[in-house]
């Protein structure tokens, strides 16, 4: 399935997401900054793509942390997976959190995070005083096993 998403480059520098194979679901999203960024043990910082994008209606972009870079370098988004609805027309920004110990610098033109498009859908939520039955009921975290 393909579709096509416009994109506007806010700065000169900009890059625009590319996949790294045929069959990649996610896009790679690079820094888009004058200067490299050091982030701090623990620390979290906003980082810019430079990018603005037009997801079209029906979809949603997510952004998701690389592999390399969250197992590497132990950096991810702060919010795990960042949701960019299909009427947002900002800047795409990643909130990159340091989860270790050591200051970790991020380059300008960096892949930081990887961007995967995909439908929703919008469901109608009604409310009722029952529910159907199943045989998990009300069985919570672990309820299932390991």
């Amino acid at each position: 399935m393909r579709t096509n998403i416009r994109i506007k480059k806010l700065k000169e520098k900009a890059i625009l997401p590319t996949y790294g194979s045929e069959y990649a679901a996610g896009a790679d999203l690079c820094a888009c900054m004058d200067e490299a960024v050091t982030i701090p043990p623990h620390g979290t910082v906003m980082l810019h793509t430079g990018l603005a994008m037009e997801i079209p209606q029906g979809f949603a972009g997510l952004i998701y942390p690389r592999s390399g870079m969250a197992s590497k370098r132990h950096l991810a988004p702060a919010n795990k997976v960042g949701v960019v609805d299909p009427d947002y027309r900002g800047e795409f920004m990643v909130a990159m959190h340091n989860h270790s110990d050591e200051p970790q610098t991020v380059e300008p033109g960096e892949r930081i995070a990887q961007l995967v498009i995909t439908p929703f859908i919008t469901a109608d939520f009604e409310e009722t005083d029952e529910l159907n039955d199943t045989v998990r009921g009300a069985g919570g975290f672990g309820s299932t096993g390991y």
